[in-house]
């Protein structure tokens, strides 16, 4: 490890920032898979495995700047000391879901939080997420609202944009969240989510390329505003544009959040990176 990782682990309290990122770059995009099991209506993605596969040959590298400053103001803990020691990576999730309920007046944030071992759980879904899949059961996350509906003009079958609305509450609850504080409480929280991608085989700096590999995989996702045909495959729906068709599952996901929600997260996701590759205000 560098001097300069060395001593943002000297510095560094836990927070929140890089799970908080892990939701706001993919946390809407789990709720169309959740419906897999219960709803023939969806388009068709195949299922996941939890386990992520290391390919180090193919992990991004990338540097995010060490932030120099830590200011208390990014955790909304104002009392609390700047050099509160961390705890161990298995006794964090009490510390987490302290910190994260702060970010957000939304109560879906408290269901979210409610499996274990918060900080492995956001390492294996943000390497998902940077090869494009969703791995469906890292995360409690609320279901969308209401279900799957397509409506046929003859021959062609229609991906209804009523379907669109069913997202409407968990991007409210994503966007609520400061992209700002998130960076910086990615600086705090940084030496145990290290920890937590070196138990999966890697090292710093991939850590930091599969962070922006899944923010760029959301900045990446077309914006469709027009209506959406569909093919039906046995008991599924796939999209009848092979150019929408061939993106990464993730991408076909936020989709189907509509034209609106996804511009939203995207504003978001963008925010995000350009806040973690300027900690310091530079521009």
């Amino acid at each position: 490890m560098t001097e300069r990782d060395a001593t943002n682990k000297s510095k560094s309290i836990l927070t929140l920032g890089t799970l908080a990122s892990l939701i706001i770059v993919g946390g809407v995009l789990y709720q169309a898979q959740k419906d897999l099991p219960n709803d023939p209506e969806l388009l068709s993605i195949p299922e996941q495995v939890v386990e992520a596969v290391i390919i180090p040959a193919t992990v991004p590298e990338a540097t995010i700047p060490e932030a120099l400053n830590h200011p208390n103001s990014a955790s909304k803990t104002p009392s609390e000391p700047v050099k509160t020691p961390l705890p161990s990576l298995d006794a964090s999730d009490d510390f987490v879901r302290e910190r994260i309920v702060l970010m957000s007046s939304k109560t879906e944030i408290n269901s979210w939080l409610a499996a274990d071992d918060l900080v492995r759980r956001t390492a294996s879904y943000l390497d998902g997420l940077s090869r494009g899949i969703m791995l469906g059961k890292i995360f409690p996350l609320s279901s969308p609202q209401s279900s799957f509906a397509t409506h046929n003009d003859g021959d062609v079958i229609w991906l209804n944009a009523g379907n669109y609305e069913r997202y409407n509450t968990t991007v409210a609850v994503l966007a609520s969240l400061d992209m700002k504080s998130m960076a910086q409480m990615f600086h705090f929280a940084r030496p145990l989510l290290e920890s937590a991608f070196l138990e999966m085989g890697y090292k710093p700096r991939q850590m930091d390329g599969i962070l922006l590999t899944a923010i760029d995989q959301v900045l990446n996702t077309p914006i469709i505003v027009e209506p959406i045909s569909l093919t039906r495959d046995s008991v599924a729906y796939k999209y009848a544009d092979m150019s929408l068709e061939s993106l990464t599952p993730l991408q076909k996901q936020l989709i189907r959040t509509g034209p609106e929600n996804t511009q939203r997260l995207q504003q978001q996701a963008l925010l995000l990176k350009n806040a973690l590759l300027n900690p310091n205000g530079n521009q």
